[in-house]
């Protein structure tokens, strides 16, 4: 059976998709139709957090699927109830709301602040701030809260009340709070979709600040970024501020669809019964896989991201064709390729081995954290004896990982 001509005769094509069919994996590896093994940087972007097939994942799922793989919310479940409790206790937030992806998450944060202002301030107070060059899901509202207009203009109109301020210009926000009525300001401290750009302490701690003075709440969109990718659990604690309303997604179910909208102590109450749902939020499996997931995100295991950070970026620092490494301070899991000019880059070796690389704008981003000591320095000798036609610059960020598939059998005239 050709899959690949199933898949474009049936499936919509909103994926320019490699000519690979993948058809299983372990860890950090994968395999093709054809018997071809790859290191997966990518875990699924950003979703497969202990890589593939983990056993300890796999048995925590599959005892919660042979118990109750599903039941209405309007009925108490243990798992559900539980992963609640395990979030709000590593982060200091007081209730969660569960849905199934990172946009259902920064939905249900759109709406909690809107009501939240709405019921302190007057229905006026609706607008919400976001960064020029952010993202924040692919729904009409939350395309609405992406500020990069090349998401927007296929889908107008989309959904009012959203403003985008400069990135670390703190004087930009305070003008547009001054000049709208506002509910919240939303920011990833990292911008995945925008260009993995980690955005400065100051300008973060003084936006805290700007919220706090003009009694706004601060959203924290960790879809990308969060659930260990900044050496921490979520990435805004490496910041040094708490958040009004965190969301999360991704890979915090290790790789079953799950969001998390996390509620501080302003909003925890503000909403009840009937004003927000989700048929499958919160279903036993995912949160069972999350559970695993978020009880081994313990602090030495973030500490080796932190180790495998530091001998990435100084082993990729003196490779050949790299311009500079960067990325979060004291972190890092995924790697950056900036090519000079926004090109997409493909790395071959030497040896015949090569980097497969999908660029979300001029970037690629090579997902490491979970992959073992091994594959590190497979991929920092590929990366040293790369044959690359232009120049490029190595961004070190955990946060958010494009496609990417390092071939460790011989490429065939360079292609895969």
């Amino acid at each position: 059976m050709d899959i690949q001509k199933l898949d474009q005769t049936y499936i919509a094509g909103t994926y320019a998709r490699f000519p690979v069919t993948i058809v299983k994996g372990k860890g950090s590896l994968v395999w093709d139709e054809n018997g071809k093994e790859y290191i997966d940087l990518s875990t699924g972007i950003a979703v497969d957090i202990f890589g593939v097939a983990d056993e300890q994942w796999m048995a925590a799922v599959t005892k919660q699927l042979g118990t109750l793989q599903h039941i209405s919310n309007l009925y108490y479940t243990e798992p559900c109830a539980k992963l609640a409790q395990l979030l709000c206790e590593k982060t200091g937030m007081k209730k969660v709301f569960f849905g199934n992806s990172g946009a259902e998450a920064n939905e249900c944060a759109i709406k909690a602040a809107r009501k939240w202002s709405e019921d302190k301030k007057g229905k006026e107070y609706s607008t919400i701030i976001t960064l020029k060059n952010s993202f924040h899901g692919r729904t009409i509202t939350t395309l609405a809260a992406t500020g990069q207009d090349v998401f927007h203009h296929d889908f107008l109109p989309l959904t009012d009340g959203f403003v985008y301020a400069e990135p670390n210009d703190l004087a930009d926000l305070a003008r547009l709070i001054a000049e709208n009525k506002c509910a919240a300001v939303m920011m990833e401290v990292v911008q995945g979709e925008g260009g993995v750009m980690p955005l400065d302490e100051a300008y973060v701690k003084g936006a805290a600040k700007l919220c706090q003075e003009n009694d706004l709440l601060l959203i924290c969109d960790e879809v990308q970024i969060g659930n260990g990718r900044s050496g921490m659990l979520y990435g805004y604690m490496t910041y040094g501020v708490q958040p009004d309303i965190v969301s999360t997604a991704k890979g915090l179910a290790g790789g079953l669809p799950l969001g998390a909208t996390l509620l501080g102590e302003k909003v925890q109450n503000v909403l009840s019964a009937g004003t927000h749902g989700s048929t499958f939020g919160g279903n036993p499996v995912c949160c069972a896989g999350a559970i695993n997931v978020l009880s081994r995100l313990d602090e030495k295991m973030l500490e080796g991201v932190e180790e495998r950070s530091a001998y990435i970026k100084q082993e990729l620092a003196g490779a050949k064709g790299v311009l500079g490494v960067s990325g979060v301070s004291g972190s890092s899991g995924s790697v950056g390729v900036f090519g000079a000019d926004g090109q997409e880059l493909g790395w071959q070796t030497d040896g015949g081995q090569g980097m497969q690389t999908l660029c979300p704008k001029q970037n690629v981003r090579l997902r490491v954290v979970q992959v073992g000591d091994a594959a590190c320095a497979e991929m920092i000798s590929a990366a040293e004896s790369a044959r690359v036609d232009t120049n490029v610059k190595i961004f070190l960020f955990i946060g958010f990982p494009s496609l990417l598939f390092f071939l460790r059998q011989p490429m065939a005239n360079g292609k895969l």
